[in-house]
């Protein structure tokens, strides 16, 4: 049964605690980035429970006994330590914290990118508009601005995009060659990883990138880096206009990670503008992770809280989605799903979609 279909089996006392680690979450986080970015959690990782105690450690990562002290000791309430006598070691908790990629890649996104901006969730649900982005700038979405990002804060965004649809890749591009497609319409290709990807994959394909100006500069500049030049190519539109132009006649379109980005009212639009532009025999390709799709509560739990980045600091009226409430625009636009695939990379779904008869 999956986790949301029951009550948690958890006693009142433990229900809570949990309640008041939850009201004291901002802080148990940026208690964690400081116990990285001082290499307190480094330095017991690698002394082993030898000079550890906390004027040892103090010393050693260049912080105030003070600092040490206060770091050290909600590190062991938070569970990321525990003591052998008087020394520090970590525990399970922090050992991931320290060494798990995705643990630090969503740590650094959620700092550099969502903390300050996470303060205006209240009034970004009541206007619907990404009102933490005004932390970066007078901007209304987050997508047209990407380069122009403070420097730290682009990078940790691009980190986190590229972490989640570059582990599915090894996986995807033997499915989305199946059919041997010589043209592919990339839409929202972003930096153009995935466009390279395929031309790697295949010596013949060309790709066409549909997106931004500011995106496809980018793109095509790493196209050109990688002498691919002549089989990737930009389009430019912006896929919130009902009447932007399309790329017509594609042999397979592709979508990865990218409906997330729009309202429901936006996607359906976005899918009709494809299924007018596709021939009988084209397929569309899409890529997302659902929260329902989950195979662990825990990738469950990733996904429902990057729909509050959309919240606040995206653009304020998109999320990631139920799968049912996908499938139901996909026909809405006048598509089937041909082949769906979950559990691909970090728990994304394939929907394989063609125009309905």
């Amino acid at each position: 049964m999956p986790f949301y279909r029951s009550p948690k089996s958890i006693s009142a006392f433990d229900a809570k605690f949990e309640a008041q680690k939850i009201a004291f979450a901002p802080i148990a986080f940026q208690v964690t980035r400081c116990l990285l970015k001082f290499n307190l959690l480094a330095y017991i990782d690698q002394a082993k429970g030898k000079h550890c105690t906390r004027a040892e450690i103090a010393a050693n990562c260049n912080i105030s006994d003070y600092g040490a002290g206060v770091l050290l000791d909600m590190g062991l309430s938070m569970g990321l330590l525990w003591l052998d006598g008087d020394q520090y070691r970590l525990d399970k908790t922090g050992d991931f914290m320290l060494n798990d990629k995705m643990a630090q890649i969503n740590l650094h996104f959620i700092h550099d990118v969502c903390y300050q901006g996470l303060f205006e969730l209240e009034s970004s649900l009541i206007e619907g508009k990404a009102n933490g982005l005004k932390v970066f700038g007078d901007w209304e979405t987050i997508y047209p601005t990407l380069s122009e990002l403070p420097e730290q804060a682009k990078k940790s965004w691009f980190a986190f995009d590229h972490f989640y649809s570059d582990f599915a890749f090894e996986a995807l591009l033997p499915l989305i060659f199946q059919h041997k497609p010589k043209q592919i319409v990339d839409i929202g290709g972003n930096t153009g990883k995935w466009a390279l990807a395929c031309t790697k994959f295949d010596p013949q394909v060309k790709v066409t990138i549909m997106d931004l100006p500011g995106q496809l500069k980018v793109a095509l500049a790493n196209a050109k880096s990688q002498n691919v030049e002549d089989r990737i190519t930009g389009f430019k539109c912006d896929l919130l206009d009902k009447d932007t132009p399309f790329f017509q006649g594609g042999d397979l379109y592709w979508m990865s990670q990218f409906l997330d980005c729009f309202s429901e009212a936006q996607i359906l639009t976005i899918l009709e503008n494809t299924a007018a532009n596709m021939r009988p025999d084209s397929e569309l390709c899409i890529l997302e992770t659902y929260w329902d799709r989950q195979p662990f509560e825990a990738g469950a739990y990733c996904v429902n809280a990057t729909s509050l980045y959309f919240t606040a600091m995206a653009n304020g009226n998109s999320r990631m989605y139920h799968s049912k409430d996908m499938l139901k625009l996909i026909s809405q636009a006048g598509l089937y799903v041909d082949q769906d695939i979950d559990n691909i990379g970090l728990g994304h779904t394939l929907l394989r979609c063609k125009l309905k008869p």
